[in-house]
């Protein structure tokens, strides 16, 4: 019975050591800037994808909704800050469609079972765009509808989601042989 109790409480101590690792480089992701074209490009939305795809569904939400919690209560953990604010100011302002939609992300990347290339891919993708329906939706609640909200919200980051996501794509195997090991 202590051997069973122990095991437990290795278990719960791997998940929380993890889940904290997750935050910590999903945090690292979105304050490092990439110049790319139309606009600098972070790391966010691939570490979602490896987060999902390494760490499942469930995991992978109790990761992305500590990394919101972690944001709403001040840590400057997002994309753009603290120098243009920090907590729930900044979470509740034009990119919060774009930070929920990391839960739907990530839950739909650890649900999937990956095996080609092509159906990861589109999976991926799939996974995704969840980011920019959620982030369109309330970006238009927020600023307006009458604005070009696809110009503003989606289009200037295209390319750079089909590079992360092609990355996604080609690392998705390498996950899946770490991850049986553990």
């Amino acid at each position: 019975m202590e051997i069973v109790k122990n095991l437990t409480l290795l278990r719960l101590f791997k998940y929380i050591l993890a889940v904290l690792l997750g935050t910590i480089i999903l945090a690292i992701s979105s304050k490092i800037k990439i110049p790319f074209y139309p606009v600098p490009m972070t790391m966010q939305t691939f570490v979602v994808l490896l987060i999902g795809i390494g760490y499942g569904w469930k995991l992978g939400l109790a990761t992305i909704s500590l990394y919101l919690f972690e944001g709403m209560i001040g840590l400057p953990v997002f994309s753009g800050t603290p120098e243009k604010g920090v907590g729930l100011v900044y979470f509740t302002g034009p990119t919060m469609g774009y930070l929920i939609g990391f839960l739907v992300t990530v839950f739909i990347a650890g649900k999937f079972n990956y095996n080609s290339l092509i159906s990861s891919f589109l999976k991926l993708t799939f996974a995704t765009s969840f980011i920019y329906i959620l982030g369109v939706l309330w970006l238009g609640i927020f600023i307006g509808w009458d604005k070009p909200i696809f110009e503003l919200g989606v289009f200037p980051f295209l390319l750079a989601e089909l590079l992360k996501v092609s990355l996604a794509t080609l690392v998705v195997n390498k996950i899946n042989r770490i991850k049986k090991i553990f």
